[in-house]
Parts: C-alpha cells; sequence; structure tokens
C-alpha cells in the first residue's frame, strides 16, 4: 500500500491523473475502471486537459464503470451515464462502444449483471480501477453487510448513501433506492487500485478503512489485501492516519 497525502486539491487532481495518464500512454489498450461522485471530477478535468494537449489518446482504451443507479432514464441529470459523458467520455471522444456502464433500465436486472460480467471477462483484467470511499466504507456500491458478493449484483441502497447523495438530487425522496454494482471480488482482481478520498468527514473511515480490521462492516478495508493499492489523500481525509 502506497499512501500521499497532498496540502492541495489541485495537486491531488494532477497526481490522480498523471497516474491514469500514465498508464494509458505505456499500454493504449488498457482497460481501466472508472468511479462517479464529486471526489473523481477534479480528476477526470487534468485528463481532459492532457488530452486537449495531445500528450494522451483513449482511441483504443476501454472502461468500465464500477455502478449505476436503478430506474433512473440515461439521460437523467444524476444518473452515471450522464455523469460520465459530461465530465469524460465526450470531451475525450472516447468511442461508446468502448465504454461500459450498467444498465439500470434494463427488464431483467439479474441477466444484466450476469452480461456485464461477461463482458468484463471478455475484456481481461482491468489494469486500473479508480475508487472513491463512502462514508459508510462502501466502495462501488457495495455496502457494509455480514458477506459480500463479489460479481456485479443488485443493490439496496443504506439509509446513509442514499443522504450522502441527496445533495445532488432536489431530495432524498428522488435518490433511488437501489443500483447495480460491480462486486467487490471483481475490484480486487484489478492490476492497480487508485482510491482517492478528500475532506475532514472522510477521516475517521480513511482510518478504518486502511489501518482497522480487515471486516465485511467496512468493504473498502478488503482493500488492505490488494498488492497494487495506491491511495491519494488530502491533508484533511488522511490527519488521523
Amino acid at each position: 500500500m502506497h499512501i500521499l497525502t497532498f496540502d492541495s486539491h489541485q495537486k491531488l487532481h494532477e497526481s490522480g491523473a498523471g497516474i491514469i495518464i500514465g498508464m494509458v500512454q505505456t499500454n493504449p489498450r488498457a482497460v481501466l475502471g472508472l468511479a462517479t461522485g464529486g471526489t473523481p471530477i477534479g480528476i477526470y478535468q487534468e485528463i481532459v486537459k492532457s488530452y486537449q494537449q495531445g500528450i494522451v489518446s483513449f482511441k483504443d482504451t476501454t472502461t468500465f464503470n464500477l455502478d449505476e443507479y436503478v430506474g433512473l432514464p440515461e439521460n437523467h441529470q444524476e444518473s452515471y451515464h450522464n455523469y460520465m459523458n459530461t465530465h469524460l467520455f465526450d470531451l475525450i471522444q472516447l468511442q461508446r462502444s468502448q465504454t461500459h456502464i450498467p444498465d439500470g433500465n434494463a427488464a431483467d436486472l439479474e441477466a444484466e449483471c450476469q452480461s456485464y460480467d461477461k463482458l468484463l471477462e471478455q475484456a481481461g483484467q482491468i489494469d486500473l480501477q479508480l475508487l472513491g470511499l463512502g462514508h459508510n466504507g462502501h466502495i462501488g456500491f457495495n455496502e457494509p453487510d455480514h458477506a459480500l458478493t463479489g460479481c456485479t449484483h443488485i443493490v439496496e441502497l443504506r439509509e446513509e448513501t442514499r443522504k450522502a447523495n441527496a445533495r445532488y438530487f432536489d431530495s432524498i425522496d428522488e435518490v433511488p433506492t437501489h443500483a447495480l454494482t460491480m462486486g467487490v471480488g471483481t475490484i480486487l482482481k484489478a492490476k492497480m487500485i487508485l482510491l482517492i478520498v478528500k475532506g475532514g468527514d472522510k477521516a475517521e473511515i480513511v482510518q478504518r478503512a486502511l489501518k482497522g480490521p480487515i471486516t465485511t462492516d467496512c468493504p473498502a478495508s478488503l482493500l488492505q489485501t490488494h498488492p497494487h493499492l495506491v491511495v491519494l489523500l488530502d491533508s484533511e481525509a488522511g490527519r488521523l492516519l
């Protein structure tokens, strides 16, 4: 585990983007696992800048997103399809055939999960998986539980997760109750995991995830078992380490 702490978000974003860009420069056909939410936006902005400057090309890169809400239309402002198009895909001219996000509107959600896992298997091992960290320790939408699912699955979102995401909606009543998410097993199969955490409100869960006992009550704690985990923190998120 490599933990780096930054005194500014700009430096953190540049470092995170640099790791991803370096991966693609070294291996243009890289398979990237991508995340959504507030945390990665600055990193995506830095990636777009580098693309616009001709520093990196994504024409041969494949992407898989961690998750998607169940029941939100793809063009809904808060769907993760729309998020990725707005913050990255439309800005680096990535072919849609090379991008993959679970379909939260599929008629058969179980079949969609199985289909997503087949696509992941066909693509081979994810070269770099980008992650954020939920306040309750979730990664992707893998919520704390007595047992965790290894493959893509339907998950009922915890109330604290819905409350945390309510800031993106007009009210918590509009936040979906379920999501499709890549499983912890799939996440841990990635060759490299890049965990990004910002904010003092995450300091306690950062300490639990990285230094506490490995337990399904804190899904992110399982990242301690990964052979190539890189963690980028701002100074507030890392203050208890």
